[in-house]
């Protein structure tokens, strides 16, 4: 029997230049890492590809999880299962057989063959001529159908061996993650922001996060959330580390100390400043945020100017303009929108006034913080963090 394998098809990574070999490099050992566990003998970079070979034994369902979990990880654009089989014409007949029976029901197929090599003397054109005969002759009652068929079936004919699959599943795509940089990412328990640090992820940054909570003002329970979000977005490891800032004092502070209508301004400043500082720590280039232009009253142009004035560090703002349904959709399909729908209060929703500036400027703003003790608030919210690492910081 031929060793099942999964191929780990890339895109984006494979237009590279001279930097190709070390984006595979990173999205190899992120795979290894992430796949930790399953029943998997080694990974492989082979013609373009990254193989991962298989333990005999393991039943195809085990081949689908590990496909499965390989497909969700930033830098994969499709998965498939299949085998390694010698570049024998009688091998690949039977690998494709094998390959049809594992991928279900179908009801037209296409051959479509790909030799890498010259030094396989059967060009492409013939293996999809005669491995499709065979297949005809296996499933007389299927179709061969050469334009949007049910079933691809592949046939890779590399310089030691050939793969042979049928069963692909979609990726996420992007760049794997830690080709990028570092970021750090302010994350609520809300909707919004893990899907913004998701997205970035995607683009290859190694996400830090860092949590506001309302403690001790409020219960910690929005931590509890953050930190269930975050074991979702470990899984793909798109995230490193969280820090959480216990926030409600300073919060109370500012609401007494500021006019009510800038307060949320206050806050964000704050916690931008925080931000910043823990970025410095961890070497991060850029601060990321979940908000979306006009979404609610601290998202207007003029609050997001008088907000990006407090740091040096540039604000990213992956879902800028992007509507409601949009992220919801995106974080249902993320798996952290049923976390982020339960109701949990935290520092958004503390001394909340009636009346919020929507169009601040930012002359008053200033005024208006110059009476808050920065100089120390700041340095101590940050050394009170607390931390959190997941297994991409490995």
């Amino acid at each position: 029997m031929f060793q099942r394998v999964c191929l780990v098809h890339y895109h984006e990574i494979g237009l590279k230049g001279h930097n190709r070999a070390s984006f595979e490099v990173r999205l190899l050992k992120n795979l290894e890492l992430l796949l930790k566990g399953l029943p998997l003998v080694t990974l492989k970079r082979i013609s373009g590809r990254i193989c991962l070979y298989i333990k005999e034994g393991a039943s195809y369902e085990a081949a689908c999880d590990i496909a499965d979990r390989a497909a969700g990880v930033p830098g994969v654009v499709r998965v498939s299962c299949g085998y390694k089989c010698p570049r024998d014409l009688d091998a690949f007949f039977e690998a494709a057989v094998c390959a049809v029976h594992d991928a279900g029901g179908f009801e037209s197929f296409k051959v479509q063959a790909r030799r890498n090599h010259t030094d396989f003397p059967i060009e492409s054109m013939e293996i999809n001529r005669l491995v499709g005969g065979h297949l005809c002759e296996v499933f007389p009652d299927k179709k061969v159908k050469m334009k949007d068929p049910d079933l691809n079936v592949a046939v890779e004919v590399v310089q030691s061996a050939a793969y042979v699959y049928a069963r692909s599943i979609p990726g996420v795509g992007g760049l794997p993650v830690g080709s990028s940089g570092r970021v750090m990412c302010l994350l609520s328990s809300g909707i919004d922001s893990p899907v913004a640090l998701w997205r970035l992820a995607r683009r290859g940054a190694s996400c830090v996060a860092v949590h506001f909570s309302g403690r001790p003002q409020t219960s910690s329970a929005s931590e509890f959330l953050v930190r269930d979000i975050a074991q979702v977005l470990d899984r793909t490891g798109c995230i490193s580390r969280v820090y959480i800032v216990p926030f409600g004092d300073c919060q109370r502070e500012i609401a007494a100390l500021v006019p009510p209508e800038l307060r949320v301004i206050m806050y964000r400043r704050l916690m931008f400043k925080v931000a910043e500082a823990l970025a410095r720590k961890e070497k991060a280039k850029a601060l990321v945020t979940g908000e979306s232009l006009g979404q609610v009253a601290s998202q207007t142009l003029d609050n997001i100017f008088a907000t990006d004035e407090a740091v040096s560090l540039p604000v990213f703002r992956p879902l800028i303009g992007t509507d409601k349904q949009e992220i919801i959709r995106e974080a249902q399909s993320l798996g952290t929108f049923d976390i982020s729908s339960q109701d949990a209060p935290d520092c958004c929703t503390l001394f909340m006034p009636r009346n919020p500036e929507t169009h601040a400027k930012l002359r008053f703003v200033l005024e208006a913080e110059a009476q808050l003790p920065l100089e120390e608030w700041v340095p101590a919210l940050a050394a009170a963090a607390e931390l959190c690492d997941y297994s991409s910081r490995r």
